[in-house]
């Protein structure tokens, strides 16, 4: 399948709304385009000098539209995709695109796993003192608060490549498990810079038996 082409320095997975301020004469095309042809486009991810994955999207709304052409859009994610082959314009138009082959998704997360890391991202929540909203373990999927446990771009970027989402999930408890890690021994070493210097009691050892 031939998709046109916005590509940007950002993750975004299916489902996720994307919002985007469109100013480049070429993606004001492209929108007005997916307006009238009702198209869809694709935003691959630019990461390492190079282009492999990104994700379809469909322009919902037209937010606002401004004196000199530029537009406020929102759109909406729907499938990952690996890049084929890229044209830096397509013919007769000032955009780029090209060749996409979509990937599988397999939904073969079990409601155990769900349920596991949920409770680590509120544990997550909790040490970071931030509210956590809860979200039933049937509604959820790995890709709904992808952007809010502290995963780094090159990582989202490896969380998008996962077909199976039972690896997803495992992807993502791993993460959760090292950053609670972390913050624990953070914590943890608050406590003994605070303890520094203050009146303590401490047991008296036993010499008794104790040789050199």
């Amino acid at each position: 399948m031939k998709l046109p082409f916005f590509p940007l320095q950002t993750v975004f997975f299916p489902g996720e709304t994307v919002p985007l301020h469109i100013f480049e004469d070429r993606y004001k095309e492209l929108i007005n385009d997916c307006r009238k042809d009702a198209v869809t486009f694709g935003i691959p991810v630019y990461i390492n000098d190079r282009i492999v994955y990104g994700t379809e999207v469909q322009l919902v709304e037209v937010v606002s539209t401004y004196e000199n052409g530029s537009m406020d859009v929102t759109c909406v994610g729907r499938q990952i995709f690996q890049v084929m082959t890229f044209e830096n314009e397509m013919e007769g138009k000032l955009y780029a695109g090209g060749e996409v082959k979509f990937l599988e998704s397999i939904n073969d997360g079990d409601i155990q796993a769900k349920e596991s890391v949920l409770d680590r991202i509120q544990e997550l929540y909790d040490l970071m003192g931030v509210h956590f909203e809860k979200i039933p373990a049937d509604k959820f999927n790995p890709y709904m608060l992808a952007h809010k446990m502290g995963l780094s771009f090159e990582q989202e970027y490896e969380l998008m490549q996962l077909i199976k989402e039972s690896d997803r999930l495992a992807y993502i408890r791993r993460h959760l498990d090292q950053t609670i890690k972390v913050l624990k021994e953070v914590d943890r070493t608050k406590e003994l810079i605070d303890m520094n210097g203050h009146f303590r009691n401490f047991d008296p050892l036993d010499f008794k038996d104790f040789n050199i």
